[in-house]
C-alpha cells in the first residue's frame, strides 16, 4: 500500500509523537496522586526511565503503547509499508524492554507494565478498576505486575 501523504509529511507526523507525558500516562498519574500516591517521574538514575517511580516501595511503573511495543491487542497492527523497518523497530522495542525490566530486578526494584489497550480502545477496563489494581500491586510484595485490555470472556 502506498502512502497517502509525502514522507516529509510522514516524519513530522511521526516526530509529534510524545514518548512520555502521554494522555494514557497523565490519567494513572493524576488518579494515583488524588488518592495520595506521591510519586517521581522518568527518573533517570533508573534503567529505562520508567513513568512513574515509588521510591519506598522500590516500584516502577511503565505506562506503554501498544504500537510501539508491539503488544498483542486490537491496538496493534505491522504497518504494510516499510515492513523491515518496523519489525526490526518493534522487535527492538520489545528487547529493550525485556533488559530494562530484568536490569530493575536486579537493582532489587518491581515492575508494573500498563497496557494503552487497559486504557483505551473496545478492550479498555472501567478506570476506577484499572487504578484499583495498581494499587493493590503498589501495596503487595509482588515482583511484577502487568494490566491490559480484556481478553474474551475476562472481567
Amino acid at each position: 500500500m502506498v502512502d497517502v501523504v509525502t514522507p516529509e509529511k510522514r516524519s513530522l507526523m511521526m516526530a509529534g509523537i510524545k514518548g512520555k507525558n502521554t494522555k494514557p500516562e497523565i490519567a494513572v498519574r493524576k488518579a494515583l496522586f488524588a488518592l495520595g500516591w506521591r510519586y517521581w517521574i522518568h527518573d533517570k538514575r533508573l534503567p529505562g526511565k520508567p513513568d512513574l517511580v515509588f521510591p519506598a516501595r522500590k516500584a516502577a511503573i511503565f505506562v506503554e503503547g501498544c504500537f510501539w511495543h508491539g503488544h498483542d491487542c486490537h491496538l496493534f497492527k505491522m504497518p504494510s509499508s516499510r515492513q523491515e523497518f518496523w519489525e526490526s523497530k518493534i522487535e527492538g522495542n520489545r528487547h529493550r524492554d525485556t533488559r530494562v525490566r530484568r536490569e530493575l530486578q536486579e537493582l532489587g526494584w518491581r515492575h508494573m507494565t500498563i497496557w494503552e489497550c487497559a486504557l483505551k480502545g473496545r478492550t479498555r477496563l472501567p478506570f476506577p478498576l484499572l487504578i484499583d489494581t495498581i494499587v493493590k500491586w503498589l501495596e503487595s510484595p509482588e515482583p511484577v505486575g502487568e494490566i491490559e485490555g480484556e481478553r474474551h470472556g475476562d472481567r
